[in-house]
């Protein structure tokens, strides 16, 4: 099944605007952001801790709605479905 990614501010540099995965059916959230985490070491290093581990700051959404970055993880993904990351928001 095919899902678009989309990545912000920094994260828009690292992965480009937006992207399409293929994904197996049945795959998650997390299993998602482990894919692009593979892909991508510059990800990986901005978006996960030492552990492996979703840093606290990382904002998701999943088809426009915010998703719980540690409870929704386990969230199955379904055919054109939309996950757009963020990095954290500084204001000032």
């Amino acid at each position: 099944m095919k899902v678009k990614v989309r990545a912000f501010a920094s994260f828009r540099e690292i992965l480009g605007r937006e992207r399409e995965m293929e994904m197996k059916e049945g795959s998650t959230v997390a299993d998602l952001l482990g894919d692009l985490a593979l892909a991508s070491p510059r990800f990986r290093e901005a978006a996960f801790d030492d552990s492996g581990q979703l840093k606290d700051y990382v904002l998701l959404m999943k088809n426009r709605k915010r998703i719980d970055s540690l409870q929704d993880l386990k969230s199955e993904l379904c055919e054109g479905d939309e996950v757009a990351v963020f990095p954290p928001v500084a204001g000032g």
